[in-house]
């Protein structure tokens, strides 16, 4: 039996809220109806909500959760909307505050960083709990991003006394040996990420001194053999490219109060087909020692242009196909 089509009413009673909850020319309720499938008519401090029951429904939460959202000082981003709905279509009884109001930082431009997804903020409470942690899944998923905040965070609140972001350079070989410079120069185009992160959460000018004191450094992979890292928040970043031997070398140059966040995507190994990854190695061989954690994300988590979730859904598709 076709379910039937309803309507349903909501009242905003503060008309300023009301107005951002909209968003200019009611861009968030276009981005509702064009993701959901109803209509949204709005009527002074309030909307008409009609579709299918679900639809509905789903439409009445949404806007009923962001509005308490703005009621809390939250400032709303068209993308949220995105999010929260994903959130709230993969768990209907998701509370939306629990995730959105979890300030991990305030950058040097006050913007603040949260999670924006259920598998983020089990991520953020993962690294809060535990001393090693692995983010595996797809790009665009915040692994790393949200890894820098919580280092930085630990960071500037005296948690730790330094940070140490490092990356395998598979590159850095005879592919890049014809380059002018020595090894840091080669493989610095590998640690970009690393930088432009840093200056979003620090700016630039602060991200630099920190640098150069050597309270913060910046490394590829291959220098933190022989070093035991104490007092420190330590994150191995694009971990599917490192070797077996490679991960046990990282893994257990960790020392006391350290904390380590690994992240990687099993889907883009560059390693030569012989060489098994040491992310996927360690994920079988680690998963049931306390005091780490691994966290998955899918594309359901993708915190970059809508376009990105489909693409890596095309790819996920095709793969099985083959």
């Amino acid at each position: 039996m076709a379910e039937k089509k309803t309507s349903r009413d909501l009242t905003f009673p503060d008309n300023s809220l009301a107005v951002i909850l909209y968003g200019e020319l009611n861009k968030n309720l276009q981005l509702v109806e064009q993701n959901i499938g109803v209509k949204i008519h709005v009527r002074g401090n309030g909307v008409h909500i009609t579709g299918l029951g679900h639809e509905v429904d789903l439409t009445a939460d949404l806007l009923e959760q962001f509005y308490d959202l703005l009621k809390k000082d939250f400032k709303i981003y068209s993308s949220d909307f995105a999010f929260g709905l994903r959130v709230l279509e993969a768990s209907p009884k998701a509370k939306l505050a629990k995730i959105f109001l979890d300030k991990v930082y305030i950058t040097a431009q006050n913007r603040i960083i949260s999670p924006k997804t259920q598998n983020q903020k089990n991520y953020i409470d993962a690294i809060r709990h535990n001393d090693v942690v692995f983010g595996i899944g797809p790009a665009g998923t915040g692994k790393t991003y949200l890894a820098v905040a919580m280092a930085v965070s630990a960071l500037t609140t005296g948690q730790v006394r330094s940070i140490i972001l490092t990356r395998p350079a598979v590159e850095a070989g005879e592919k890049l040996g014809f380059l002018p410079g020595d090894l840091a120069q080669k493989v610095n185009p590998y640690l970009r990420p690393l930088y432009d992160a840093l200056s979003d959460m620090l700016g630039p000018d602060k991200s630099a001194d920190y640098i150069e004191q050597g309270i913060i450094e910046i490394a590829p992979l291959a220098f933190m053999r022989g070093r035991t890292l104490n007092d420190a928040f330590i994150i191995l970043d694009e971990a599917q490219n490192t070797t077996r031997e490679q991960m046990k070398m990282f893994l257990t140059r960790i020392g006391f109060d350290s904390a380590a966040v690994i992240t990687g995507d099993v889907t883009q190994v560059d390693l030569p087909r012989s060489e098994q990854s040491g992310l996927i190695h360690a994920k079988g061989i680690l998963k049931n020692i306390e005091g780490i954690q691994f966290c998955n994300f899918s594309k359901q988590d993708v915190v970059r242009h809508p376009l990105v979730q489909k693409i890596i859904g095309a790819y996920e598709t095709h793969s099985k196909n083959k």
